[in-house]
C-alpha cells in the first residue's frame, strides 16, 4: 500500500531534546556518586517511567529516597536552559517540504505531553506544517503501546498501514510496529547504540529520509 501520511516522532526527531534530558539525569546520578550508562538510561526513551525509571533506579542503587519535587524542579530548570537556543534538526525542514510537494500529509505522534510538544513547535515555528498533534492524553495509553499512532492513522482517516511512522527508539518503533505501521528510524546520540534491525530502514539522519520522498 502506498504511504498516505508521515508521522514524525518529536523528542530526537523533530528537535534535539534527548541529549540534554540524558545530561541533567546524568548530572543527578552523579551527585550522589552513581554512573547512568546510555544502555540503561535508553529504557524510558520514548515511553516514560511507567517502563524503567531512572528515579527507582538512583534509589536502588543507592538504598535512599528522595524529594523528586524539588530535584525534578531544579532539573527541569537546567534542560530548558541547555535547549534555549535548539532549533528544528537538520532534515526536518527538508522532509516536510518533500511531504507538501507531494501532499503527503505529516503530523506528530509523541508520548511527551502537549504542552511541551506544541511549546516546542511553535518556538520553532512548525506548527503550521502539521495536520495534527497527538500526546500523551490523546490515547489511552503511550508508546510503546500502538495507542498513540492508532490515533493519528484515525484523526487523518487513514489505514494504519499507509501511515509511515520516522522514529528514534525502541520503545517508538515497538509501539509503530504494534500498530502495523511501517517505520523508519533516525537514530541520535542517544538512541545510537540500540539495535533497530526491526527497523524498515534506518537512516542517518532526516536528510537522508527527505531524500526517499515523494512516494505516493
Amino acid at each position: 500500500m502506498p504511504i498516505a501520511a508521515v508521522l514524525f516522532d518529536f523528542d530526537g526527531i523533530i528537535v534535539d531534546t534527548e541529549w540534554a534530558i540524558y545530561q541533567a539525569w546524568k548530572k543527578t546520578f552523579g551527585a550522589h556518586g552513581q554512573h547512568l550508562p546510555l544502555d540503561v538510561y535508553t529504557r524510558c526513551i520514548g515511553s516514560d517511567f511507567e517502563t524503567w525509571s531512572p528515579k527507582i533506579h538512583l534509589e536502588e542503587l543507592t538504598a535512599k529516597t528522595f524529594d523528586w519535587h524539588d530535584l525534578d524542579q531544579r532539573r527541569q530548570k537546567e534542560i530548558v536552559s541547555e535547549l534555549e537556543h535548539e532549533r528544528a534538526m537538520h532534515g526536518v525542514t527538508e522532509c516536510l517540504d518533500a511531504l507538501d510537494a507531494a501532499s503527503i500529509p505529516a503530523a506528530v505522534v509523541s508520548s511527551s505531553n502537549h504542552h511541551w510538544v506544541d511549546g516546542w513547535l511553535e518556538k520553532i515555528g512548525l506548527t503550521d506544517r502539521f495536520k495534527t498533534v497527538v500526546c500523551r492524553g490523546d490515547a489511552p495509553r503511550i508508546k510503546p503501546a500502538p495507542d498513540l499512532y492508532l490515533e493519528a492513522a484515525k484523526r487523518l482517516n487513514l489505514p494504519a498501514e499507509a501511515c509511515l511512522v520516522i522514529e528514534d527508539s525502541l520503545n517508538g518503533m515497538k509501539s509503530a510496529k504494534t500498530a502495523g505501521m511501517p517505520v523508519w528510524v533516525v537514530p541520535n546520540r542517544v538512541t545510537e547504540c540500540l539495535d533497530f534491525s526491526a527497523a524498515d530502514q534506518t537512516f542517518r539522519s532526516l536528510a537522508d529520509c527527505a531524500s526517499e520522498f515523494p512516494m505516493a
